[in-house]
């Protein structure tokens, strides 16, 4: 029977000294590429066999490219995993959207339903009240029938402004005056719960976005500060313009986050107010999605909570 190899019969183990080099094509990190090099080398291998190579060298040079295969192997494996995962995250993620836009497309329909009973009943409300203007007791049944109606209008509102998917209209406007008119349209609120407010907005700083929606973003952040401080405290508003991009942050002085709440802060629906519609926090969430930024939730190190709207630079610079 003829050998297999017929150079490796003819040269017994390190008869020659005369090596041929089978050195393995270097690539780098161990990436997929890697396995080209191996196949050439192991089709080439009976054709680069000479008359002068030994079994060892041929040995040598197999348990190398063994080794790196199975190198290979783990790479790939734990790349298929990777993206495995990152696959689940953003099947997660589109099935969360697609319920998210069912819900919204109900929540539309009912809040422009309910908005348009409200204001024929608070008209009515007004015509009642100027006929019992000298009736003390019914007006002040009145009043809480108004308050009543306030809030479902706020509620309606919260609905409308969540489920509208405009994109923002970018301006450039200055962020000062913006918080102004936030606390000034708050200020007899702030003064009955007895809230310090302490804005730091460098003067004439500028910011391209959307005024009105960041402003309902501020808006819904304050009044969840507001909530958060029953009994008083103090409110800071801070605002910083980097090369990286624009924060503006709203801290407050109450208890606090737990982990649960930072976790669900932002998803739609999620209150821990007992009267609270849970969309104040998904709408800045909104906002902050569609001018590509985000919004985060923290606690501060001498207590209460911070929520800070990040915009970044590249954004407002493809937006100008």
């Amino acid at each position: 029977m003829e050998p297999r190899y017929p150079a490796l019969a003819a040269h017994p183990r390190g008869g020659s000294q005369n090596v041929m080099d089978l050195t393995i094509p270097q690539t780098t990190n161990s990436s997929p590429i890697e396995t080209a090099g191996i196949d050439d080398l192991v089709s080439q291998l009976p054709e680069r066999l000479g008359p002068d190579v030994d079994l060892e060298t041929v040995l040598e040079a197999w348990h190398t490219a063994t080794v790196r295969l199975e190198r290979t192997h783990e790479t790939l494996c734990g790349e298929v995993a990777r993206l495995t995962k990152e696959l689940g995250i953003k099947n997660r993620e589109l099935a969360r959207k697609n319920r998210l836009a069912d819900l919204g497309q109900m929540a539309s329909h009912v809040a422009h339903e309910v908005r348009n009973n409200l204001v024929p009943v608070s008209l009515y409300i007004s015509l009642l009240r100027r006929r019992l203007s000298d009736d003390s007791g019914s007006c002040d049944i009145l009043t809480k029938i108004e308050a009543g109606f306030t809030a479902l209008d706020a509620t309606v509102n919260d609905l409308l402004n969540f489920t509208a998917h405009r994109q923002p209209q970018w301006q450039t406007f200055v962020v000062g005056d913006l918080v102004n008119e936030v606390c000034e349209s708050l200020e007899p609120q702030l003064e009955a719960q007895m809230i310090d407010v302490d804005v730091d907005v460098p003067p004439n700083t500028l910011l391209t976005a959307d005024r009105e929606m960041i402003r309902r973003a501020l808006l819904n952040l304050v009044l969840n500060a507001i909530d958060a401080m029953p009994d008083g405290g103090s409110l800071v508003i801070t605002s910083y313009d980097n090369a990286r991009g624009f924060e503006l942050e709203v801290a407050d002085t109450g208890p606090g986050l737990t982990d649960e709440i930072k976790r669900r802060a932002f998803e739609p629906f999620y209150s821990t107010k007992q009267n609270g519609t849970g969309l104040g926090l998904a709408f800045v969430h909104h906002v902050a999605e569609v001018h590509g930024g985000t919004v985060t939730a923290v606690n501060c190190p001498d207590g209460g909570a911070a929520f800070t709207i990040k915009i970044p630079r590249r954004a407002m610079r493809a937006a100008a």
